[in-house]
């Protein structure tokens, strides 16, 4: 009785992980990039730029993946309010999750993060890929308010001049490019 329990419970647990890993395949396939951690140092130089500005107010993480850079800036910068968008069904419930468990302040909805309304947001984090960099910048342009600011990690908003680059001190010497949305040129 006790074996058929424990085989049942390990085929319905090799169920659950095949289903994981082809949901995050298939999104990541359908995406055309998968769900990648931030590094650390990438996340501390974010927390560190967003700690320089006094205006607070919303911030949204376009892709968020499995959360960590939204949870690492909801620890280290308060007073704001964290929406993390992301549509895929894995990373999201792992951002929950750790959400829940660590008692962050951060929302993780799931949604497109080219059909969410940017009108309200006061800084919106990207860590994705050039093609959605391209494609979130006329929607940027369109959305966000004068003041508001924008934080890449690894890629440019094609069009757009950044404020500042920073370079980490991580293994990639990777690039994050903060714009401010009244300062930006915007090249049609």
């Amino acid at each position: 009785m006790l074996d058929n329990l424990y085989q049942i419970l390990s085929i319905l647990l090799l169920a659950a992980v095949l289903w994981a890993s082809l949901s995050i395949v298939y999104v990541s396939w359908k995406n055309g990039i998968s769900p990648m951690p931030s590094s650390a140092p990438v996340r501390q130089a974010v927390a560190e730029e967003i700690s320089r500005l006094s205006k607070k107010g919303v911030i949204v993480e376009a892709g968020s993946g499995w959360g960590t850079l939204a949870l690492h800036v909801a620890k280290r910068c308060r007073g704001w309010r964290i929406v993390g968008i992301e549509n895929s069904a894995v990373p999201l419930w792992v951002s929950r999750l750790i959400a829940r468990l660590s008692r962050a302040s951060v929302t993780f909805v799931r949604g497109d993060l080219y059909a969410y309304s940017y009108e309200e947001v006061e800084l919106v984090l990207c860590y994705l890929y050039p093609g959605a960099m391209k494609r979130l910048s006329p929607i940027f342009q369109e959305q966000l308010k004068p003041g508001a600011r924008i934080i890449s990690v690894c890629f440019s908003l094609p069009g757009w001049q950044p404020d500042k680059i920073i370079t980490c001190r991580d293994l990639y010497r990777t690039k994050i490019y903060v714009y401010d949305v009244k300062n930006s040129v915007i090249e049609k």
